[in-house]
Formats: C-alpha cells, sequence, structure tokens
C-alpha cells in the first residue's frame, strides 16, 4: 500500500455532483491488469465504518494491463446539484467515516489543499515529436486503414510544459472548473482536466454513457460555429466514426441490461475550443449489478480513444506514439461503497511533477483523414489545457 499524502488534493466536478478533498486516508491498489481488479474495488470501501458517505477517487492507466490504485481523502467536500453540502471526514484505526453538513468556504470554492505555491515566472511548451514526423505517422495509419487493415486508430501528440517552479494542480483545476462549466473536471494524482466525455456512470439501477467521436472547430463567433456544427452533423466521415464508437459502447453495456437505448441521432457538444457529436446511451441494470469499476473494464478503450478493431487499433497506436499514454484517455472519476460512481474519459488533461507535466491531443484518424487538419485538431484540444496553465 502507498503511504499517505497528508497535502494532496483530489476533485472531480460534475453537472450533477461537486467534490473537492485533502489528504489521504486509504490507497486501495489494484495489481495488473488492473482491469481484473477492478469489480470489487468499491467493497474495501464498505469496511469502512460509516462507509454509505466514503467516496474513493481514480484517474486509470490508458493500458488496462498496467497496475493502478484508488485514493480514498481524509476529508472530502461534497455538494449535490439540489444544494445539499456536506463533509466527509475520514481517519482512525480502523478507519471511520463520519458526514457532517457543510457550508465552508471549501464547499464554496475556497481553498482546502493548504498554501497556494509559487507562482511561475517562465512557462516553456514543446512538442514531444515535431509537428511533420507526426503528420508522417498519420499518413501510415491512413494508408493502412484504406489497405483494409482497420478501419479507425486514435493517435495523439504529446506535448511537454516545462516552469520554473511545480504547477500547482488546485489552481489548475479551478481555472478549469471556471473555464468549462458543463465538463467534468477532475485532479486525482496530479492528473488534472477538463473532459467533455462521460465514459459510465451508476446510479442505483440506471446506467448511462455518452460517447463522443467526430470532431470540429469553434471560432467564438456564434453564426460560424453554428455553421460549423451542421457541417459536423452532415460529414459521412464524422457520422461513420461516431457510428463506431456508439456501437461499441452500446455492445459493451448491453450485457449488463436489462433495457438499454441511444438516442436516435447524434447532437453537437461545445467543449471549449472545439465541439464534438455525442449521443447519449441509457440503461437499466439487470441483476446481479455490476459496480461502476466493473462497467469501466467492459467499457474501456472505446473506439473513440483506441480505434477499431479495437486489437489492431492498439497495436498500431502503440507503435507510432512509441510513448505511453500514462492516465491520458483512461478512465478517470469516483465510486463509492454501494458501487455507484460516475467515470469520465482522462482527456483535455495534463499529468503534472515536479518540472511541469505533459499532455497529449488525439484524432481518430480514418480513410479521409487530412494530416495537416488532424494537427490542427490536435492543436485546437490542447489548447483547452493550455489557456488554464498559462495562466496560473
Amino acid at each position: 500500500m502507498t503511504a499517505p499524502e497528508p497535502d494532496a488534493f483530489t476533485a472531480f466536478s460534475s453537472p450533477r455532483r461537486s467534490m473537492v478533498a485533502s489528504g489521504t486516508a486509504q490507497v486501495i491498489e489494484l495489481p495488473a491488469p488492473w482491469v481484473d481488479h477492478a469489480a470489487h474495488a468499491h467493497e474495501r470501501l464498505a469496511r469502512i465504518e460509516g462507509s454509505e458517505h466514503v467516496v474513493a477517487f481514480a484517474a486509470l492507466p490508458f493500458d488496462r494491463g498496467e497496475p493502478a490504485r484508488l485514493v480514498v481523502p481524509e476529508r472530502t467536500w461534497i455538494v449535490d446539484s439540489d444544494g445539499e453540502r456536506v463533509r466527509v471526514e475520514v481517519g482512525g484505526s480502523p478507519l471511520r467515516a463520519t458526514a457532517t453538513p457543510d457550508r465552508s468556504p471549501a464547499t464554496s470554492g475556497g481553498r482546502v489543499s493548504g498554501a497556494r505555491s509559487e507562482m511561475p515566472r517562465e512557462i516553456d511548451v514543446r512538442a514531444a515529436v515535431p509537428p511533420q514526423q507526426w503528420c508522417g505517422d498519420v499518413r501510415e495509419a491512413r494508408d493502412a486503414i484504406r489497405r483494409g487493415e482497420l478501419t479507425k486508430v486514435v493517435l495523439a501528440r504529446a506535448i511537454d510544459v516545462s516552469a520554473d517552479v511545480p504547477l500547482d494542480d488546485e489552481d489548475l483545476f479551478t481555472r478549469l472548473r471556471s473555464s468549462h462549466p458543463g465538463a467534468f473536471c477532475f485532479a486525482v494524482d496530479r492528473f488534472v482536466g477538463a473532459s467533455p466525455e462521460l465514459l459510465v456512470s451508476r446510479r442505483a439501477s440506471t446506467v448511462r454513457a455518452r460517447p463522443m467521436a467526430g470532431t470540429t472547430t469553434r471560432t467564438g463567433h456564434p453564426e460560424v460555429d453554428q455553421r460549423a456544427a451542421g457541417e459536423l452533423l452532415a460529414s459521412d466521415k464524422n457520422r461513420r466514426e461516431h457510428q463506431v464508437t456508439i456501437d461499441a459502447v452500446h455492445d459493451a453495456l448491453l450485457g449488463w441490461c436489462s433495457y438499454l437505448d441511444a438516442e436516435p441521432a447524434p447532437s453537437v457538444v461545445q467543449a471549449g475550443p472545439v465541439q464534438h457529436l455525442a449521443t447519449m446511451v441509457e440503461g437499466h441494470l439487470g441483476q446481479p449489478e455490476p459496480s461502476v469499476l466493473e462497467l469501466v473494464a467492459a467499457l474501456h478503450p472505446t473506439p473513440a480513444v483506441g480505434g477499431h478493431p479495437t486489437a489492431v487499433a492498439l497495436q498500431m497506436r502503440e507503435r507510432l506514439e512509441q510513448a505511453g499514454r500514462g492516465r491520458y484517455a483512461g478512465p478517470v472519476g469516483w465510486l463509492d461503497a454501494s458501487g455507484n460512481g460516475t467515470f469520465a474519459v482522462g482527456i483535455r488533461a495534463i499529468q503534472l511533477d515536479d518540472r511541469g507535466g505533459r499532455l497529449f491531443a488525439g484524432v481518430g484518424v480514418v480513410a479521409d483523414s487530412d494530416p495537416e487538419a488532424e494537427l490542427e485538431e490536435t492543436r485546437s484540444k490542447a489548447q483547452a489545457v493550455l489557456s488554464a496553465v498559462v495562466r496560473i
């Protein structure tokens, strides 16, 4: 078990619930491969006295074969959409949880993890791989798709951020939450981001997913963006890419559900400097009901972040990207002792370290992809995080 981190900042915010936390009461290790140990992780929480109030957070690796961990904070401030505000504290030996109403600054956007870090004076941003080399990888993948080896592969660019002092994860989370109010904003193990995409949520017997695939840029001009949204909806390339993801998510959830349905047509969702095609999938879980982490393991990775067919696409991604993704595009979210929870797709995010951090921006490569256009799309997606980083 990893040693507790007394000053750790952890958070997850969605339109339904906002949670910020400090300290580490318990770390739950998931040995490699983490997907084989995910189904019963919530049962570890049930051993804590007062566990009905306990929440664990996780930012899971993209690679299903790696180990992972869940973090139970010492103090968690929770604000639900109905306005209820609660502080949950976990501590003692054996661990015990208490929950009390709370209207402190922490539930109103105040700082929770101690003194603010020193502000950086110098920030340097550079691509880990030269842009033209990355475009060459896109061409190679596109040619393989045209030969019929696969239908889609997701390739991501790594972008390194260097600063003269460590970046403050709580400040970055606060900025992202302010600029992306409809997103799933998170800070777990210094992996900080604002994802537009719901991987899966479970609330009692109701399961929801909202896959996204198919992207165009936003300019900030309503008429221009509305026209681009219409073109996105009418694009055969993007609609095909989107449908592959919807079908995969539907098939992965179907075996768990007594009822499952998807919206008849996608909608366009604005996400900072870009907009995406999105479709809500909703169902009723059958018995025995799986935990949210069991559903996460069944779904990840979707074609939206890996490609299709999955095995072939992941092999090509690993060969062309070379650098490991870490937590990028992995599931990130929370769960409770009943197996309820919400997990987003860990995109539009940066993994912070003592020198700055690394972020990724990915695109879905298909038969008619244009490498230069895909490069521009990665720049737009990266800007969602970089615009918050450079203002810290």
